[in-house]
């Protein structure tokens, strides 16, 4: 579970990554109103018929495994005098995936997903809340940059790579007196034979397939895919220079495309493992 934080009003507020999904600080929202008692404060909200007929119908619309026996026995006691709910007994008794209890004296406490949080927020001050959403907005907006500029970066390096590629082909597949159709053609194939290694498909049969996208298939790939296309190309600029036909080479291709691709999503499961302990 990845980590970081936002400053609203001079209170930092962690958020947590989990499954792709954001998880707010109620803790950290909490000292907003005080700074002692952030528990006490939460289970008061947590404890009010509202709160709990919202957050039983996000649980109901999201968590298929969500207790629903379980909760309408909370619904029916919540509002009522000396009903008070922790976070901890909604997880425990529901199986809630909207709250998260998370132990720790850096970085715990109780986190909620971004629906429940912006709520909360809102009880607690309503120009909190808003102030709270546009700074949630300015980190996604970064994350989403960032992301972008990563892409392009290797789309980029890939295309510095093609560079390589197309000189060995120039070098050593083209006949010395060849006209620009031929000579297309034979960079086509090249071109193709790297898509189907990395890809499995070729680019005119990724077209067919996808008739409405206005992008290459190159154009579509994720981080990870340009990070081994670029590798491919490389390696295919060396092995066309070492006299390997095309059917050894997209055999060798694709097997490295296939080692390459396993680690690299190794490294990212061992990246997110080490930042969830953390």
């Amino acid at each position: 579970m990845n980590q970081t934080s936002i400053t609203v009003n001079g209170y930092d507020i962690s958020v947590m990554n989990k499954a792709k999904e954001e998880y707010i600080s109620l803790t950290d929202i909490a000292r907003q109103k005080s700074d002692l008692g952030t528990g006490l404060i939460i289970s008061h909200w947590l404890s009010t018929k509202f709160t709990v007929e919202f957050i039983g119908l996000w649980e109901q619309m999201h968590n298929p495994d969500f207790n629903v026996t379980e909760f309408s026995n909370i619904k029916n006691q919540a509002g009522s005098n000396g009903f008070i709910l922790s976070s901890k007994q909604l997880i425990e008794k529901t199986g809630a995936i909207s709250i998260i209890s998370k132990p720790g004296r850096y970085g715990g406490g109780t986190f909620a997903h971004k629906d429940i949080a912006f709520e909360f927020a809102s009880w607690i001050s309503p120009s909190f809340k808003l102030y709270l959403i546009k700074e949630f907005q300015r980190l996604k907006e970064d994350e989403n940059e960032r992301l972008s500029l990563d892409w392009q970066l290797h789309r980029a390096l890939a295309k510095i790579n093609y560079g390589i590629h197309t000189d060995a082909i120039q070098d050593i597949l083209l006949p010395k007196i060849i006209d620009k159709k031929q000579s297309a053609m034979i960079y086509a194939n090249e071109a193709e034979l790297i898509n189907v290694a990395l890809y499995g498909i070729t680019s005119k049969e990724w077209k067919k397939q996808n008739p409405d996208r206005n992008e290459s298939l190159r154009d579509s790939s994720t981080i990870v895919q340009l990070v081994i296309l670029s590798n491919l190309e490389s390696i295919n600029a060396m092995l066309i220079r070492q006299g390997l036909s095309s059917s050894e080479r997209i055999k060798h291709l694709n097997a490295v495309a296939i080692a390459q691709m396993k680690s690299l999503f190794r490294m990212e499961i061992t990246k997110v493992l080490k930042s969830g302990s953390n």
